[in-house]
């Protein structure tokens, strides 16, 4: 007999049995449901979630602040992927004696997915594999990343391993964040600098910072002035850091070399939408977190937050 219902979200791949064995809930009464498309409204989100007792969300796929959840009376676990969860109103979910929990992550998904777009952009990859698939040749010349410096916005976990793959091709590495020491910056084979300097004298910057008030549109339209015609902006941390119009305009303008960009303000991306179109871009469908190894952390977690809930000693609470 079933005793609660169970909704996995935004499975897109329809992936999510091939790494945790949700079938095993039926024993503890529990009926899983699988979403694999978006919700295109967060009314239709709403009126697809009030049955449930237990949502799994995928990273910020699914957003959950105040007023989603005060519609969603049945909620009483929503277990995320990863540890942080922007789009989550913790507080909301607090109040109304909803579970908030979390799963392990992949350290290396997002830092390889950075390099892998910062090294497509730097050698033309897209444009030059369109051009042989079509039956061309080479029809551009790249750059290289030894002797090139890159700034570094935001040197935590991901920054750091960042700035270890720029000395490892033999960059020079800038950093700035709000909070960054000059200690932690030189631990990780970086200079501190300000913003403006890093802007100003990096060839590529990528960004690496957590998404909230302090840090969004942290980028601008005088960030990307001072990167200047010659520079490349990498982002595959959150899309709302950057001001997405003053981009645009930047890559349209010339006023940088171009963006490489896994993360956007609306994912999915529409298909008009104008960086689909914007000059020097590489683009990629936030699949930073996109691997094997992160997917199996990820469900294998969140099956195991629902069946420590279950049996009434939940674990890795980010509410409590």
């Amino acid at each position: 007999m079933t005793q609660y219902r169970l909704a996995i979200l935004d499975d897109y791949q329809q992936v999510s049995g091939d790494y945790a064995p949700w079938e095993e809930l039926l024993d503890d009464g529990v009926k899983v449901t699988v979403f694999s498309a978006p919700f295109v409204s967060e009314e239709q989100a709403v009126a697809a979630l009030e049955p449930f007792d237990i949502v799994v969300a995928m990273r910020e796929r699914t957003r959950f602040p105040r007023h989603v959840l005060e519609a969603l009376p049945n909620l009483q676990l929503l277990v995320t992927t990863g540890m942080a969860n922007a789009s989550i109103d913790l507080a909301a979910a607090t109040e109304r004696g909803i579970v908030v929990a979390g799963t392990a992550g992949s350290p290396a998904a997002a830092p390889e997915l950075t390099w892998a777009l910062l090294l497509a952009f730097a050698r033309n990859l897209t444009v030059e594999e369109n051009s042989l698939r079509a039956g061309g040749w080479q029809t551009g010349v790249g750059f290289e990343l030894a002797g090139k410096t890159l700034g570094v916005v935001g040197l935590g976990k991901i920054g750091k391993r960042i700035a270890g793959y720029a000395r490892a091709f033999g960059m020079d590495v800038l950093a700035w964040s709000q909070n960054l020491t000059e200690e932690a910056a030189a631990a990780s084979g970086a200079r501190k600098v300000s913003k403006e300097e890093l802007f100003r004298e990096s060839d590529i910057v990528t960004l690496h910072l957590r998404l909230s008030e302090r840090t969004e549109g942290i980028v601008g339209a005088a960030e990307l002035q001072l990167l200047g015609p010659e520079g490349l902006l990498v982002n595959t941390a959150r899309g709302p850091l950057v001001d997405e119009a003053a981009l645009i305009r930047a890559l349209e303008e010339g006023w940088i070399r171009g963006a490489a960009l896994d993360v956007f303000d609306e994912e999915p991306l529409p298909s008009g939408h104008a960086l689909v179109h914007a000059p020097r871009t590489v683009l990629s469908p936030h699949v930073g977190y996109v691997t094997h190894e992160s997917y199996r952390q990820f469900y294998g977690g969140a099956f195991e937050d629902v069946k420590a809930w279950l049996s009434g000693a939940p674990v890795r609470v980010l509410n409590g």
